[in-house]
């Protein structure tokens, strides 16, 4: 993983353009933050997906966007003036405040249903049931870019509860019942996964697999 994130936005931004560039986008962004020690080709996060930002003059900075991250996100549904969550890239002297963001996101959710709950926003997401077994309860999932812990699942939906300071600093009080959003499962659960099924056939978790706790702790997994 060449960069990471954490999934704790630093600010909202803001999609001054776009225009088609190379079968992808170029991205005009103007971050909500002041980018202090600014470096060329710098990784920040827009709603959870990494991109490398160029020409960075103060706030403002261009991004360019894949086909292939334009085919797995909801970027490409972006329109001009819209708000975007940001994150720059994580230094080693950082605090791990939210957890491991690789900033490739896995596929889209829709917005289900919410309701409010005393002063939290519970939010329920309907997502592909390919990815079921990586949400597991009071686990990790992050959402446009925020790193949120799991309420509950089941096979092809879970739910989230959203504290008042995170619908205000990030672009999920702007969502409704409908609205898709990026979503990227746990990566340690993948890792973990990768390892279980070495030894097994087509793919498969192996059943007579070597990898037991003791493996998973010797390689930095407990």
């Amino acid at each position: 993983m060449s960069h990471m994130f954490t999934g704790i936005v630093q600010g909202k931004g803001k999609l001054l353009g776009k225009r088609k560039a190379g079968g992808g986008l170029s991205f005009d962004l103007e971050a909500g933050f002041d980018l202090s020690d600014p470096q060329e080709g710098e990784s920040i996060a827009i709603c959870g997906v990494c991109l490398t930002a160029y020409n960075i003059v103060g706030r403002r900075f261009l991004a360019d966007v894949s086909p292939e991250t334009l085919s797995r996100t909801r970027l490409g549904r972006l329109n001009t003036g819209d708000a975007v969550n940001m994150e720059r890239a994580l230094q080693v002297t950082d605090r791990l405040g939210g957890h491991i963001v690789s900033g490739h996101v896995d596929c889209l959710a829709s917005l289900s249903a919410l309701k409010k709950v005393g002063n939290f926003t519970l939010l329920n997401f309907s997502f592909p049931t390919e990815y079921s077994h990586y949400m597991i309860e009071k686990g990790s999932v992050t959402i446009d870019g925020v790193s949120l812990t799991i309420n509950d699942c089941g096979d092809d939906c879970f739910s989230v509860s959203i504290i008042p300071q995170t619908l205000r600093e990030t672009t999920l009080g702007d969502l409704v019942v409908g609205s898709r959003v990026n979503i990227e499962v746990d990566i340690i659960g993948k890792y973990v996964e990768k390892l279980l099924k070495r030894g097994g056939e087509g793919g498969k978790v192996s059943q007579t697999s070597s990898i037991d706790t003791r493996f998973l702790a010797e390689n930095g997994f407990l």
